[in-house]
């Protein structure tokens, strides 16, 4: 991927963790909440069997880009981002913190269950 400079930082993600709630008759029920909303830049991808495997599938696998602070070093697997263009909910894959110690880049997927 091409080094990410502030200005590609174009769009905005909502980020959201798993939080427990009461449903009133003893269960614990777990639904997603918005921490923080941050700017993010967007590398779809293209080509590879995995990838065209997983567009047959309907899911869509996309690099998205955040700037590195304190909120989203505490990203992982267990939350989700959401688009906020569209409210397009994306499963946090894996986390890759950038060697420039600026960006951390998610692993993300469309389409499947977070």
């Amino acid at each position: 991927m091409a080094e990410i400079k502030a200005g590609d930082l174009k769009y905005r993600v909502h980020c959201q963790k798993r939080v427990g709630r009461d449903d009133g008759m003893g269960n614990t029920v777990a639904e997603f909440a918005t921490e923080f909303t941050v700017r993010a830049a967007y590398h779809h991808l293209r080509g590879g069997e995995t990838v065209m495997a997983s567009r047959l599938e309907n899911r869509h696998p996309v690099l998205i880009t955040v700037r590195v602070s304190s909120q989203t070093r505490q990203i992982n697997s267990d939350w989700r981002l959401v688009d906020a263009r569209d409210d397009t909910e994306l499963a946090v894959r894996d986390v890759t913190a950038e060697t420039d110690r600026q960006f951390i880049t998610f692993l993300c997927e469309s389409g499947v269950a977070a």
